[in-house]
């Protein structure tokens, strides 16, 4: 076969069939189509896109490029994935838990990059944690504690690491084909056998309106069921963070006061909703039981217990869920952000706070980045809020007394105020199916 012909005839609008998607993903896993080549391929599904079909093919070729997962468990291997937000460590507490009601959830995850924070980021701000782990470490681990949470492997759908990279480089990353193949080829990998999406939609997602939130959730719903793993979405809302912490030390502390102290928030409907949406359509439970055994995951500390189960097992302290405040980084300078004026909080410009942490130090512009897991914001008062002048809407945490002032301009600025007090918004806006 012939890349540039392949190229060519997807330009001028001709899809390529399947064995030409094969070949073609299978060459960008193994080098012998050049980085000018693999561009020029994503250039053209940019500019053209793909067919259903294709798009299914497509992410599929991808899956097949490298390794695939298995899981000698007798329960069901169940998955979630998050189109990336603001202060949005679910993950964190959805994993742990599923495995405490019996489900096993072997979850390959990513790490941030520009406003998104990563999952991986978040657990390598506890001390000893490991998220680089080969198959047999993960299966021992999601044998022992019903869960992980790690990095992909090199041989985990290659042609997938590396169109990624060259995506972000081309000005490629922003088309719904590539999105889909990207995320799906690396999950259908992982052997799971059912997923549930949380596709962001807001000031903090990468999907700005209802609308095209729909159609990336359709998108990857639809290829999923067509690969043969049942797959729902739900699309919820990133108009404010999900978290009232955004860093990574301080998102760890919010999901411990979820598992340990049952703190409730948008951050525990979040993950019950998403819960309960897994365990209803890949599991065959009823509404109220899936509520009521997340719920009891909880309360019982079960779902903590899972949690440091799997911290332990990942390297991390033996007694993480029973002091974890004394083993997560603190950051030198910890300052009040308070409101300019009397009102009610209308609305926080979400993408503004998410890189003003990474202004902190703990996030990345470039993947090279080095992060500050200290750094960031906490105690954020929801949308809604009755402030007074002075009172305080959040907290930064950062390295130097000088950026700690700048971070404070951001926020008042991602902040805004007044006199009425805003309706109050579903957290989950639609689901897909």
């Amino acid at each position: 076969m012939d890349a540039a012909g392949i190229i060519w005839r997807l330009r001028q609008g001709h899809e390529p069939n399947e064995q030409e998607i094969s070949w073609f993903a299978q060459g960008i896993a193994d080098h012998s189509i050049s980085d000018a080549q693999a561009g020029a391929f994503a250039m053209a599904i940019c500019l053209k896109g793909l067919s259903a079909t294709a798009r299914s093919q497509l992410t599929l070729a991808m899956r097949d490029s490298g390794t695939q997962l298995s899981w000698p468990v007798n329960a069901p291997i169940l998955d979630k994935h998050s189109t990336g937000g603001v202060g949005d460590c679910v993950s964190l507490i959805l994993a742990p838990m599923l495995a405490a009601v019996g489900v096993c959830v072997p979850m390959i995850s990513g790490r941030g990059l520009g406003h998104t924070g990563g999952t991986l980021d978040k657990l390598e701000a506890i001390p000893g944690v490991r998220v680089n782990l080969d198959q047999a470490e993960m299966r021992d681990i999601v044998a022992q504690c019903g869960c992980v949470i790690a990095s992909a492997s090199a041989d985990l759908a290659p042609a997938d690491r590396r169109l990624y990279a060259i995506r972000d480089v081309t000005g490629t990353v922003d088309s719904i084909d590539l999105i889909t193949a990207s995320i799906l080829s690396k999950k259908l990998a992982a052997g799971i056998g059912g997923l549930v999406l949380d596709v962001k939609c807001g000031s903090g997602a990468f999907m700005k309106t209802l609308d095209d939130a729909t159609y990336l959730a359709q998108s990857l719903v639809d290829v999923a069921n067509l690969a043969g793993c049942p797959t729902t979405a739900l699309i919820t809302d990133m108009n404010e963070p999900l978290a009232p912490a955004l860093g990574n030390a301080l998102e760890i502390d919010a999901v411990m006061q979820v598992l340990c102290n049952g703190e409730r928030g948008r951050l525990f409907d979040v993950a019950c909703a998403l819960g309960v949406e897994v365990l209803m359509a890949q599991a065959g439970w009823d509404k109220h039981e899936a509520q009521t055994k997340l719920a009891d995951a909880i309360d019982t500390g079960a779902a903590a217990s899972k949690f440091a189960d799997m911290i332990r097992l990942m390297g991390g302290p033996v007694s993480f869920a029973e002091n974890w405040q004394r083993f997560l980084p603190e950051a030198p300078v910890i300052t009040e952000v308070t409101a300019p004026e009397d009102g009610f909080i209308l609305g926080w410009d979400s993408r503004v706070l998410g890189e003003m942490v990474v202004d902190l130090g703990g996030g990345r512009r470039v993947e090279t980045d080095l992060i500050n897991p200290s750094v960031g914001l906490d105690q954020v008062l929801p949308i809604g809020s009755q402030v007074a002048k002075g009172q305080a809407v959040a907290r930064i945490h950062a390295a130097r007394i000088e950026t700690a002032q700048s971070a404070k301009t951001a926020v008042i600025a991602a902040m805004t105020l007044g006199k009425t007090k805003p309706k109050a918004r579903p957290i989950v806006l639609k689901r897909v199916h």
